[in-house]
C-alpha cells in the first residue's frame, strides 16, 4: 500500500513541523470540562495511539484536531499553520482541512443507495473535483489495496460491518490525506472483522501513513505505534513508547486501566 507524503497542493510535505502540534486545549460540554490544559504532538509518519476509559478525552481531543469540536481555547498548529488559536478558528477553509486530516469513524457513514466504489468515486469528485474516469480508477486501486476488489459492486446492506469500515477507510484515502484519525475503528465489529481492518491499519503504518488511533485494542497499540497516549478525566497522564505505557506504566491511573483491561480480556 502506497502513501504519498505531498499535500493537497501537490508539493512535498515538510518533515521537519509536527503534523499536529496542540497546546493548552481546553474543551468542555455544558459546563463539564473534558479536555484540561491538553499538550499533544504527532511527528509526520508516525502513529499515536490514545487509550483510556470511556469519557476520558479520546474522542473529544481527535475531533478537535480536525474542527469537528471547536476547543474552548488554546492553540491547534496543522504542518505549522495555526487552524486554532486563543478562542476562534483561524483555518480560512475547513472542507481543504478535512481533506488532508481524513477521520474514520466507528460507525461507517456510507451511502446506503451508492455500491462500495460508487463511495469512494463521489468522496474524490464532490470533495477534490476530479473527472469521474480518474476517480473510477483511483477507486478501483483502493479498494484492491483494502482487499475488497470482489466487493467493488455491493451496497453498503450486503456487505459485512469490517467491509464496511473497509470501505469507508478506502474512501478516506481516497482524498490524499496527510494525517488519518481513526475513532475507535473496531468496536462495533466481530473479531474476524476486526482482524481484517486492523490488517489494513497496520499496512498504512508499513507505508508511513501519519495516524491518531482512539483504540480499545490494547495489543494492537502495543504493536503498530511509536507513541501510546493515557488518557484520564480531561488529562494526559502518560506519554511514551509502547513499552513505557502498556508494558511498564508509571503512574497509578494508568496501571488501574490496563490491569482493568487485563482483567476483562
Amino acid at each position: 500500500m502506497t502513501v504519498e507524503k505531498i499535500d493537497a497542493d501537490g508539493s512535498a510535505m515538510s518533515s521537519d513541523l509536527p503534523t499536529v502540534e496542540i497546546k493548552s486545549l481546553v474543551k468542555s460540554f455544558s459546563g463539564r470540562t473534558v479536555l484540561d490544559n491538553v499538550d499533544f504532538t504527532v511527528q509526520p509518519g508516525s502513529i499515536v495511539s490514545i487509550i483510556g476509559r470511556s469519557g476520558g478525552g479520546k474522542t473529544t481531543l481527535m475531533r478537535c484536531i480536525n474542527l469537528l469540536e471547536q476547543p474552548d481555547s488554546g492553540t491547534i498548529t496543522l504542518q505549522g499553520e495555526a487552524v486554532f488559536t486563543g478562542q476562534k478558528t483561524v483555518c480560512k477553509d475547513l472542507a481543504k482541512l478535512r481533506q488532508s486530516v481524513g477521520m474514520v469513524f466507528q460507525r461507517f457513514y456510507l451511502f446506503p443507495h451508492l455500491t462500495a466504489l460508487e463511495n469512494v468515486m463521489l468522496a474524490q469528485m464532490k470533495g477534490l473535483r476530479v473527472p469521474e474516469k480518474q476517480a473510477l480508477d483511483t477507486a478501483i486501486e483502493l479498494l484492491a489495496e483494502v482487499g475488497l476488489t470482489h466487493r467493488a459492486l455491493a451496497f453498503p446492506e450486503q456487505m459485512s460491518g469490517g467491509e464496511q469500515q473497509r470501505v469507508a477507510i478506502a474512501r478516506a484515502l481516497a482524498l490524499g490525506p496527510k494525517l488519518l484519525l481513526f475513532d475507535e475503528p473496531t468496536s462495533a465489529l466481530d473479531p474476524e472483522s476486526t482482524r481484517d481492518v486492523l490488517a489494513v491499519m497496520r499496512r498504512l503504518g508499513n507505508a508511513g501513513m501519519t495516524m491518531v488511533i482512539v483504540t480499545h485494542e490494547v495489543p494492537f497499540a502495543r504493536e503498530v505505534s511509536d507513541q501510546v497516549v493515557f488518557i484520564d478525566g480531561g488529562h494526559i497522564i502518560e506519554r511514551g513508547t509502547p513499552v513505557d505505557i502498556i508494558d511498564n506504566p508509571r503512574e497509578a491511573r494508568t496501571k488501574a486501566f490496563l490491569q482493568s483491561y487485563t482483567t476483562a480480556g
